[in-house]
């Protein structure tokens, strides 16, 4: 990360909004940051400024299906790099980048209480001016994952005390149906690995914000 990075609180981050939404075009704005950041809490307070004009498109709905992850072999990974459709999401942007003004663009979504991806669940209208694009790897530079980063206007990377950041991934798998020690078991294994990949690229956001 270099010295000139942006440093934003949540008051600043709701005067660069107005900024970009004074642009005569649509702006995509990325929220990253490793699982238990924040990163969908902060994309729904930023759409809450300017509910009109702003939608949340979620990466986690390009998760690759849990039968999928199975037959790949890669079900105890869930959450890696390669267990989304890392292509598909790019292609999402893109549509979006150019969308018609009579166009409905429908994005997928992924519901925790199933673990699954539902397509076609979120529908991005043309009137839109600010799309806020949260995820994991909006900054990774590793096969299509490449190819996110000139779609988006700005990316701003959520930073976090890593303890709290590694409670809060624990008391949500537990409130989806692991029991403490398995939750804090995959946290070590599975998260955490994936965590340290995102932090290595965050040198490549735009800002960092501190909530």
């Amino acid at each position: 990360m270099t010295d000139s990075i942006a440093h934003l609180n949540f008051e600043q981050c709701s005067l660069r909004l107005q900024t970009l939404l004074a642009r005569s075009t649509r702006t995509l704005l990325g929220i990253i940051g490793p699982p238990g950041a924040g990163k969908s809490t902060l994309a729904l307070r930023l759409r809450d400024l300017h509910p009109a004009q702003s939608q949340i498109v979620p990466m986690d709905g390009f998760h690759l299906a849990q039968v999928e992850l199975e037959r790949l072999g890669r079900a105890a990974r869930k959450g890696a790099p390669d267990t989304f459709d890392s292509l598909g999401y790019v292609s999402l942007l893109q549509r979006l980048r150019h969308q018609a003004s009579d166009e409905i663009v429908y994005a997928p979504d992924f519901r925790r209480e199933i673990e699954e991806p539902v397509a076609g669940a979120i529908p991005i209208f043309a009137s839109a001016r600010l799309l806020i694009a949260e995820g994991n790897y909006l900054t990774l530079e590793q096969g299509s994952w490449s190819q996110v980063k000139p779609l988006l206007d700005e990316i701003w990377y959520i930073d976090v005390d890593p303890a709290l950041r590694r409670e809060r991934l624990v008391a949500r798998h537990v409130q989806f149906g692991r029991s403490r020690q398995a939750a804090i078991d995959w946290v070590q294994s599975t998260d955490e690995p994936n965590a340290r990949l995102i932090e290595a690229s965050r040198h490549r956001a735009d800002a960092l914000v501190s909530l």
